[in-house]
């Protein structure tokens, strides 16, 4: 039960983080960028583990999971069609 309240504290940090470092707006409310957060770990750990780097969770999993969520706006924003502003 823990890691699972752990994997939204985490999954919302690095949903935020991602939202607040790309630019252009977007408008998804607190479940949408939890779910965007979770999702980009699950990416960056993938990505960290192609790259042979070992996160364990730690700082370099938060990390790769802002990397990983920052790649999922960019592919939703390419499948909408929005535009930065």
């Amino acid at each position: 039960m823990f890691s699972f309240i752990w994997m939204i504290i985490i999954g919302l940090v690095a949903g935020l983080l991602a939202r607040a470092i790309k630019p252009g707006n977007d408008p998804m409310g607190w479940i949408m960028t939890i779910v965007l957060g979770i999702a980009g770990a699950m990416i960056g750990g993938f990505l960290a583990s192609m790259l042979g780097f070992g996160t364990n969770g730690g700082f370099m999993g938060l990390v790769f999971s802002v990397i990983g969520a920052i790649i999922l706006l960019f592919i939703y924003e390419l499948i909408t069609g929005k535009r930065r502003v």
